[in-house]
């Protein structure tokens, strides 16, 4: 009974609500004078339904019909393939930093981000086995063209290994590389150049990257980013191996440039200075947020496409076939993961800083140059607009907020937890987290006592704190630490009148994420049939420790370990 009058209540709000918006006319009212005119009404909207159906697909080209360039014709010729994949953003993440990026330049709101310009659809994301996909079968279904299950690398949903389309080009003579900013052992890079069953299989993945434990030897003749964990025997204070292979050793004893700092790569001169095959891995796990990143300790992504740019080109200048170049933003995806606005926004930035340098370099290039750009999934279910209590929400967001805040919420955890482990005095503790912290680093300067003594009481949780702490004051709000099921956007762009045609022909409007790779195979006359018949005795299959350790991995990638270490109690 209690229910039933609570739901009566609902609705009389709701026709309080209707009447307000109409005049003070009942909503019964309404609803008897205007049956008469109700089909009327609905022929009315049904045409302007058609009309704006019509009028949004003018121009574009359906995939149901016959393409306007000749499939013989797009696959003749030299090429080079660019993927960009800005993993875990969706279309808000685009929003907050374009707008972001208006207020922090005081720029004109028709100045948008370099993206915003080769917007030409969106991609369904789902996987073989959820609605919401993981970044490996995201990525696979990039380089396979296939669905599969979350968490496979290079597999296919009956866990045999397909062939890729970085390796299918790397067989017909193009050189091929790889641009990160996390791990390179991680989820998307990997589903280009290894196979494995569960994407946790990192040493197996660092293998079949070099050449090793794969039928097909060494497919990848570039490699830029962190993750020199992997790389390294167990037994290094910075390994993560479950064996004692040093294979930065082994790189080095196979003709690789290997650059494992700042300072190295810097010797590389942005490529001028090098040779392929190069193996540039410059951080023991992720590079650092760009919001956090410091230029002499660790090379910007835009650094790393440009030296990857120059270094692929020169490879080809001579040759018959192009260049195969993934690159991407992964660093977005963690942000999102962490509900970090102020890191993401920045990691968006950085993205298109070198998504600029791409187009840059399409457009100066004698090579036909296609390039694709697009999200494996979106990450935290972000909404640029927060509703702060009970009272109806106000119609804006703050991006000074995220201006202010000049530190991600990865890094002050580790921040505070080091000055927690050095002190005992809680007043001493207090005002560190005051000063140093949310008033210097978080610019906030209207914290509560409530806030303070929540992170002094709950140091597990500093991270988040600090983190809801700038996302309330931004009125920008999140669903999930995980992914969401939400469509990603699509940029695309080429030099060729041609390409630019196909591009929209085949990748305007809304597609399967498996529709991209498809695109790739197309135009490039690949079989990646062929491949997978080649991979026959590679070796995908995980370890017993390795499935032990599948948590432990899954929360390192994410950053979830070091910031969330036991401190010391407080009096």
């Amino acid at each position: 009974m209690q229910r039933s009058q609570e739901k009566h209540k609902s609705w009389a709000s709701v026709d309080s609500v209707l009447d307000y918006e109409h005049g003070g006319m009942s909503y019964t009212a309404r609803r008897t004078t205007k049956n008469s005119s109700k089909l009327k009404f609905v022929v009315i909207l049904l045409v302007c339904y058609s009309f704006f159906i019509s009028f949004i697909n003018y121009g574009r080209v359906s995939r149901d019909t016959e393409s306007p360039v000749d499939s013989d014709a797009l696959t003749s010729g030299k090429k080079n393939i660019i993927m960009m994949v800005t993993d875990g953003t969706g279309p808000a993440s685009i929003n907050m930093a374009r707008y972001f990026r208006q207020y922090r330049d005081k720029l004109d709101i028709d100045d948008v981000l370099t993206l915003d310009k080769y917007f030409i659809g969106s991609s369904r994301t789902r996987s073989l086995s959820s609605l919401i996909t993981d970044s490996a079968a995201g990525a696979t279904a990039f380089s396979c063209s296939l669905k599969s299950y979350n968490g496979a690398i290079g597999v296919d949903g009956n866990k045999k290994p397909c062939g890729t389309i970085l390796e299918a080009l790397k067989l017909q003579g193009y050189k091929t590389g790889l641009v990160v900013t996390t791990g390179i052992t991680d989820a998307t890079p990997a589903s280009f150049n290894a196979h494995a069953d569960y994407r946790y299989m990192q040493s197996l993945i660092a293998n079949h990257q070099l050449g090793y434990d794969t039928s097909l030897g060494l497919v990848t003749d570039l490699m830029i980013g962190g993750g020199q964990c992997f790389y390294l025997p167990g037994s290094h204070p910075q390994g993560c191996r479950d064996d004692e292979v040093d294979l930065l050793e082994k790189a080095r004893n196979s003709n690789f440039t290997v650059a494992t700092n700042k300072q190295e790569f810097d010797q590389l001169q942005l490529g001028a200075n090098a040779s392929l095959p190069l193996l540039a891995l410059v951080a023991y796990y992720n590079i650092p947020y760009d919001i956090d990143r410091q230029e002499n300790e660790y090379p910007s992504l835009d650094e790393e496409v440009r030296t990857a740019l120059t270094l692929l080109t020169e490879a080809t200048k001579d040759s018959d076939q192009g260049f195969f170049l993934l690159i991407e933003g992964s660093r977005i995806d963690h942000a999102g993961h962490s509900n970090d606005p102020a890191a993401q926004v920045r990691e968006v930035l950085a993205y298109d800083k070198a998504f600029k340098t791409v187009i840059d370099y399409i457009d100066s290039a004698e090579t036909e140059t296609f390039m694709v750009s697009t999200s494996d999934h979106e990450t935290g279910g972000l909404a640029v607009g927060l509703q702060i209590g009970s009272n109806y929400p106000e119609y804006r967001w703050k991006p000074d907020a995220l201006l202010n805040a000049t530190k991600s919420g990865e890094y002050l955890a580790k921040k505070f937890s080091a000055f927690q482990q050095q002190t005992s005095d809680k007043s001493e503790l207090e005002e560190f987290i005051k000063t140093e912290i949310f008033e210097t680093d978080l610019g906030i300067l209207d914290y509560t006592e409530h806030e303070v003594s929540h992170i002094i009481n709950h140091p597990e949780s500093a991270h988040d704190h600090f983190v809801e702490m700038v996302s309330v004051r931004a009125e920008v709000g999140w669903s999930t630490h995980g992914h969401t099921a939400v469509d990603v956007n699509i940029y695309a762009h080429c030099n060729t009148d041609r390409g630019k045609a196909a591009l929209h022909h085949y990748l305007g409007g809304n597609v399967e994420n498996t529709d991209i790779g498809k695109f790739w195979e197309q135009i490039t006359n690949s079989d990646l049939q062929h491949v997978t018949g080649l991979l026959d005795g590679t070796k995908h299959v995980p370890t017993p420790a390795e499935v032990e350790d599948e948590v432990h991995m899954f929360e390192q990638e994410h950053g979830f370990i070091d910031h969330r270490a036991e401190a010391p109690e407080l009096p």
